[in-house]
């Protein structure tokens, strides 16, 4: 009887301790997120080279592959995303950042399709595995294709999301009525941060405070990450198991709801991919459920945007809400329409009865699709430009 109840104290005292480096993590997103705004800014702001650290800007291709090499590398584009708000808030103009955005979509199914790599010893587990994890990859890669030509020609998604952001804003505040509680949390460890950056010239202590961000972004998100699939992943599960098969709309829900209770899609993808490899379900059966992370993973971008305050508070929500708004319209549109919504699982069995048959090819679709291609045509862009 003793030893149950010290079992419990220590259960207790452990999930006593996860929420707290939990809420750590948090506070720590919302800190670098304005270290990054905040030095980006001091780096662009009144710079005369400020033109040239925005050239790609007018270049939406150039940002949409930065977007997805970052993802890529990272394999985490609520890193990539929290990043770009940041960034907003401090000069980027948003019709760069909203490419990247999108990129930034396409990268973070980098992860799908290594986790199924897994299964390559298994022919037949390794082509549901892998057919699983391409629908994921196509689905993002259409939604590019059918509304990045929208968004260049007539800016649909930087209109919406100014006109909502407007309405949620007060003024240059992120909270209600003009109070900012998150100001107060933030900005006195980071004017500590650039006093003791001081040693430096402006410019390199400017780029040092964004780096110092960015690694922050990383870590933190890494740790929450963590932490709460201890916390929840039996809960996501449970959720995951019980919505699939029970038609799209569960499905989404689902996969929304779970991608926001581990904060990452690659906890989602990972939690799916094995099981379609096994056998327990079928590409067509998770689809939906993917769609739903696609969404959920919006969730610390927009939280990212809680940190931001001043003139940037409105941009760098806008970004945010750029992100949830496309991925929402993607699912509304390509797995809305009947005529679009079978593509990608057509495509990605097609590319998994190929890769199946020549397991190089999977492995050269990961180098070619997610590094080789958008890093040699960012080489030459920059180098072109």
């Amino acid at each position: 009887m003793t030893q149950m109840t010290e079992q419990q104290t220590n259960s207790t005292q452990k999930s006593i301790l996860s929420w707290l480096v939990l809420l750590a993590g948090v506070y720590a997103i919302l800190l670098s997120v304005g270290m990054v705004g905040s030095g980006f800014k001091e780096a662009s702001g009144g710079s005369a080279g400020a033109k040239e650290l925005f050239a790609f800007a007018t270049n939406p291709f150039l940002a949409l592959l930065i977007g997805i090499l970052a993802t890529a590398l990272v394999q985490s584009s609520s890193t990539v995303t929290s990043v770009i708000v940041g960034l907003v808030a401090g000069g980027l103009p948003i019709e760069a950042a909203i490419p990247m955005v999108m990129g930034a979509n396409i990268g973070t199914t980098v992860t799908n399709t290594l986790v199924s790599l897994g299964h390559v010893r298994k022919k037949s587990e390794f082509r549901r595995a892998f057919a699983a994890a391409t629908v994921h990859d196509f689905f993002n890669l259409m939604c590019v294709i059918i509304f990045l030509p929208i968004e260049i020609f007539f800016n649909i998604f930087e209109k919406a999301s100014a006109w909502l952001a407007g309405l949620m804003v007060d003024g240059d505040s992120m909270s209600m009525k003009g109070f900012n509680f998150i100001k107060p949390l933030t900005k006195p460890v980071i004017s500590e941060i650039k006093h003791f950056l001081d040693f430096l010239p402006d410019m390199a202590g400017a780029i040092t405070l964004v780096g110092m961000g960015i690694l922050a972004i990383f870590a933190s998100i890494t740790i929450i990450g963590r932490v709460l699939r201890g916390l929840m992943v039996g809960r996501a599960k449970k959720i995951l198991h019980g919505a699939i098969g029970r038609g799209p709309i569960s499905g989404i829900a689902s996969g929304a709801v779970v991608t926001v209770l581990v904060q990452s899609s690659s906890t989602t993808t990972s939690l799916m991919v094995p099981l379609v490899g096994s056998g327990v379900f079928k590409p067509r059966d998770i689809y939906p459920f993917t769609l739903g992370a696609n969404i959920g993973t919006t969730i610390t971008g927009l939280l990212a945007a809680t940190a931001l305050s001043g003139a940037g508070a409105i941009v760098g929500l806008q970004i945010a809400l750029v992100h949830l708004m496309y991925n929402i319209a993607g699912v509304l549109v390509v797995y809305g329409l009947p005529f679009l919504r079978e593509i990608p699982l057509t495509l990605a069995h097609k590319l998994a009865d190929i890769a199946t048959e020549r397991h190089s090819l999977a492995a050269l679709y990961v180098l070619t699709v997610f590094f080789l291609i958008p890093g040699l045509c960012v080489f030459a862009m920059s180098a072109l430009g």
